[in-house]
């Protein structure tokens, strides 16, 4: 048993565990993501190539639209394989010693029975083949279970945006949360992460630098940097920087990074990224090329643009009182260079006027006036403050900070990647949540190209595409739960529809680390989006409506001309049988009717006379009711684009704006 002394004294052991325990480490931010990489996308190497490509797609958009700058982006991603890797790095192959060291080791049971099913599965698709039947491709089935296989890829990303400053690239791309997208407003990016996780990722998996080539408008030489990071300090650590010419006048930047990643898994989400990216941003074009180790694989896919539109660029805005909290009220204390709280309160938010801020000042407390210096304000009265921002009402925000794509950019987008028989467009007004505006923008397509039957969901968020975690989002279960279809004359089982929701904010609520999904606890939101949809609905309703009675004419008309012939046979026949009979009792023709016989006899007029007056006469009835449908349903009210007839005069610029049915017949009359 231990005596007194021994129980007192603490063993060395414990002495040094707790000295070790003790001490105070910090991490720095690159760190931190590098060892949680799953917070900015980068999962595995699967995700990891799909999240490279995404973040640097997404920056080439965002240096193009800033300049105004109609975007050309190229993409290509280059297949390394293990040797070719090895020798990038400088490494020789070494033959295996040990076989069983490695993963992919089986024994010679293992191999048998491996063969022998493999065996039985191309006997069953020899047997599928001869019947007729489609058949999969088992291997491609098998690799795209699980991780996959592993390689090595170089993704390149090109622009024509703003480039960036030569001394700035380092930084720019090294240091990780430095940015220039800081701030209130509407962007494709918040955090600063972007291309500096993928060379976080580059040098976890492959240990290669990245490559920049940049250029701003009117530079003579061109940038190029290689460098990296360093983990633990999160500085860059630069090993060339050096200006080369251009001599073509070049701006942009051009973005080269080697990392592990894995196609075959990610391949159909990559490619279903770029073409979501052209439906929402159809004024940008696209080049995506895939090299692979053989060229048998290689892709090349090329997104052109449709339109010169671009939407406007978002504008920076000031914080809605509602919408702050104490620390950010500190911060803009501590930033702002206004002296006293009423201009503080006047020039620092929005919705905040100056009468409203002497409002506010008063019903603070007799220890606040509008001229007292908003830096001297203490923490007790700093946090009244906050108070009364959380207890006043206060006006809505404008949307002149959003920057949607517009019902135009989005026709257009989906019109020129799906190739629908319909589309309907909508854009709904700004609303507020928590004191931050949004818009919700729709579109609504029937039938397509490479659509499958029932509801193909589309999501955007701030112009970017959404593919993972579709099943939690407010548009997948506003579309699925709160919208009856069958009223709207569309099956949501059998019909192609695609449904396309965009979402524009300065604060879009994401939920989960990944930021893949709106959630749909947000009432304003879940709102905002049932309405668009539905909107969008009642278009399309209209015009299967205006389609199936087109349709019904024309079923009428079909069955119509379909009797003409034996109708025609059948009063030719009677009126002959007629005519024959006068003429054996040597009746005088006299009266109208009299006269018809006596052209018949005479074979004036035959059967094809009939045939043609009967056609003539279903046509001319089918244009009436056309012309009365027309009419009746307000189509002038309902056209939404004018169309316009050139005329053959030089003299002439247009001829005839075609808003009426009536027009069109009245033109076609003149002739």
């Amino acid at each position: 048993m231990a005596s007194e002394k021994e129980r007192a004294t603490p063993s060395r052991k414990s002495k040094a565990s707790k000295s070790k325990d003790s001490i105070l480490k910090q991490k720095s931010p690159a760190e931190f993501f590098s060892e949680n990489k799953n917070i900015a996308g980068f999962d595995n190497p699967g995700k990891s190539l799909y999240t490279t490509v995404r973040e640097l797609v997404e920056n080439a958009l965002d240096s193009a639209e800033s300049i105004a700058k109609l975007p050309v982006i190229e993409v290509t991603i280059e297949e390394i394989s293990k040797s070719k890797f090895n020798s990038m790095i400088g490494l020789l192959d070494r033959e295996r010693l040990d076989e069983e060291l490695y993963g992919d080791y089986e024994t010679e049971k293992a191999r048998e029975k491996r063969l022998a099913k493999e065996a039985r599965e191309q006997e069953k698709q020899a047997k599928a083949a001869a019947a007729g039947k489609k058949v999969k491709d088992s291997n491609a089935v098998k690799l795209g279970k699980g991780r996959g296989e592993a390689l090595f890829y170089k993704v390149t990303c090109k622009d024509n945006g703003r480039g960036m400053p030569n001394d700035d690239i380092p930084n720019m791309l090294g240091r990780v949360l430095s940015g220039t997208k800081y701030g209130l407003k509407q962007t494709r990016g918040k955090f600063g992460l972007g291309a500096k996780m993928a060379l976080i990722w580059s040098k976890m998996s492959t240990g290669l630098p990245i490559d920049i080539w940049s250029a701003t408008r009117g530079q003579s030489f061109i940038s190029y940097c290689r460098l990296d990071i360093n983990i633990h300090k999160n500085v860059p650590n630069v090993h060339i920087h050096e200006k080369r010419s251009n001599e073509e006048g070049w701006h942009g930047a051009e973005i080269q990074v080697t990392i592990e990643g894995n196609w075959t898994t990610y391949r159909s989400k990559i490619i279903n990224y770029m073409r979501q990216m052209a439906v929402i941003t159809p004024y940008a074009q696209f080049l995506f090329r895939f090299v692979a180790a053989t060229p048998d694989k290689n892709i090349s896919i090329r997104f052109a643009r449709r339109t010169n539109v671009m939407p406007p660029a978002p504008a920076e805005t000031k914080y809605h009182p509602s919408a702050v909290d104490l620390l950010l009220i500190k911060r803009l204390i501590a930033e702002t260079l206004k002296q006293n709280l009423l201009q503080f309160l006047q020039h620092e938010f929005t919705s905040i006027s100056k009468f409203y801020a002497e409002r506010l000042i008063g019903e603070m407390g007799p220890e606040f006036t509008p001229k007292m210096p908003v830096k001297s304000l203490t923490a007790q009265q700093l946090v009244r403050i906050h108070q009364l921002f959380r207890q006043a009402k206060f006006g809505e925000p404008t949307g002149e900070c959003l920057s949607p794509a517009g019902e135009y950019n989005l026709r257009l987008g989906i019109m020129k990647e799906l190739h629908p028989d319909m589309v309907a467009t909508y854009q709904g007004s700004v609303q507020v949540f928590e004191g931050h505006p949004f818009l919700v923008e729709a579109g609504l397509s029937l039938g397509g190209r490479d659509v499958k039957p029932g509801l193909n969901i589309f999501r955007f968020a701030n112009r970017i595409p959404l593919l993972f975690e579709q099943g939690g989002d407010v548009v997948t279960r506003t579309a699925t739960k709160r919208i009856n279809w069958n009223s709207y004359k569309i099956n949501q089982v059998q019909d192609k529809i695609g449904v396309f929701v965009s979402i524009v904010s300065t604060k879009i609520p994401f939920k989960g680390t990944g930021k893949e999904y709106i959630g749909d606890d947000i009432k304003e939101i879940a709102s905002a989006v049932k309405s668009a949809i539905q909107q969008c609905c009642i278009q399309l309703k209209s015009k299967i409506v205006r389609q199936q009675q087109a349709h019904d004419r024309q079923q009428r008309k079909r069955n119509l001309s379909k009797y003409i012939p034996d109708v025609s046979r059948a009063i030719y026949g009677v009126l002959m049988e007629m005519a024959d009979g006068q003429k054996s009792k040597k009746v005088k023709y006299d009266d109208d009717a009299d006269d018809l016989l006596k052209k018949v006899a005479l074979h004036q007029i035959t059967e094809s006379t009939f045939i043609q007056k009967l056609g003539q006469h279903v046509e001319q009835v089918d244009a009436e009711m056309a012309l009365e449908y027309a009419t009746q349903s307000g189509m002038v009210d309902t056209a939404r684009e004018p169309i316009y007839l050139r005329t053959l005069e030089s003299d002439y610029k247009f001829a005839l704006e075609l808003h009426n049915p009536v027009c069109v017949m009245k033109l076609f009359s003149d002739f």
